[in-house]
């Protein structure tokens, strides 16, 4: 029988090699596939009548999850450091779901060990018992180039996003540990994953929240404990007002609010927060959102070196420093003929959505 011959391979060698190769990786893939899909399954999770606590619930993301834990029957307490946002934030949650059956409310300053600790007794006696699932979103935004930002916004930041999160964790882990099941979810960034310029006392402390988030899920896995490390990349939350603006606060509030309004860069906060809540609910190790944070993930994962010269890049497109220094204003205090326009429309709607006015 004559030997057949492909175009292109002048030494007449078949592709028969390649086919099987083709196979065994599709059998590979679907073998993955399959057994995740087994293990989410076998982990899922009933949110009804279970006890949540979700820092910064009063506003954005925080809130909309707290929303929609009390519409699937959760028994749900939230804290912020402003009791007046956290009033509007229980009848906000009342209006969305009537028939939830619990919506604590707790004042607390997370930077503060002493109230962190208080925290967590304070929401196992409302709720009628310990916390089963630990939401930690609480956060704080500082915008500007690294001459602007002090060693106090490193500790600030690092405070509530990485100490306010041990604290607690520790806290609720040993009745965790004794009933052997329990979820706990750390709301990082695609800014804990790759260092991004004028925000760099928020990476640097997502970062820490990022590892801690997976060594602790490879060490409580034993008792029955599921972590989850969320990694958002921009979500249109509304929190653009409420972050913090130095040196050319003006400039840096625009480029910071129109990008976080631009609908193929920025993902509807509704959506990261059903997401966010099915990979509680299975306990998935890692969640990062939007494509484009997957893409930037992916990218800063295969290639870092380049990741970080592209993000040098960026950084020469952003506002020099100057303006007010050190000094640090707030988003409503930066506003611009840019900011609010028809560029940022989509931000300003989630800023009336999600309390952050």
């Amino acid at each position: 029988m004559a030997e057949r011959f492909y175009p292109g391979d002048p030494a007449g060698q078949n592709r028969s090699g390649t086919l099987p190769l083709l196979a065994v990786a599709a059998c590979v893939i679907g073998a993955v596939a399959t057994a995740r899909a087994l293990v989410r399954s076998r982990a899922a999770l009933d949110l009804a009548g279970k006890r949540v606590l979700v820092t910064g619930g009063s506003r954005g993301l925080g809130l909309i999850l707290a929303r929609k834990l009390a519409a699937q029957g959760a028994r749900v307490a939230i804290c912020a450091r402003d009791p007046e946002e956290l009033a509007r934030a229980r009848q906000d949650i009342g209006k969305a779901s009537p028939g939830a059956e619990t919506v604590v409310t707790l004042v607390c300053d997370l930077t503060d060990k002493s109230q962190t600790l208080q925290l967590a007794r304070d929401a196992e006696s409302q709720l009628g018992g310990p916390i089963e699932i630990l939401i930690h979103n609480a956060g704080l935004i500082q915008v500007g180039p690294m001459e602007t930002q002090t060693e106090a916004d490193y500790e600030e930041a690092l405070r509530l996003h990485f100490w306010a999160a041990y604290h607690l964790t520790h806290a609720v882990l040993p009745s965790m540990r004794a009933r052997r099941q329990g979820r706990i979810a750390l709301i990082a960034s695609i800014g804990g994953k790759v260092g991004i310029p004028h925000l760099l006392p928020y990476s640097t402390s997502k970062f820490a929240l990022v590892g801690f988030g997976e060594g602790l899920r490879a060490e409580v896995l034993k008792d029955g404990i599921l972590v989850t490390t969320v990694c958002p990349g921009t979500i249109r939350t509304g929190s653009p007002r409420n972050a913090f603006f130095k040196g050319q606060h003006e400039k840096e509030f625009t480029w910071f609010s129109v990008g976080d309004s631009l609908p193929i860069l920025s993902q509807s906060a509704d959506r990261c927060a059903d997401e966010i809540l099915d990979a509680v609910i299975h306990g998935d190790a890692e969640l990062v959102t939007s494509l484009p944070g997957r893409m930037l993930a992916l990218l800063h994962g295969l290639l870092p070196g380049l990741t970080a010269d592209l993000m040098g890049q960026v950084n020469k497109l952003l506002p020099a420093p100057g303006g007010i220094g050190t000094e640090r204003r707030k988003g409503y205090e930066s506003q611009t003929a840019l900011s609010p326009s028809i560029l940022t429309a989509l931000t300003e709607k989630a800023e009336d959505d999600n309390n952050q006015k």
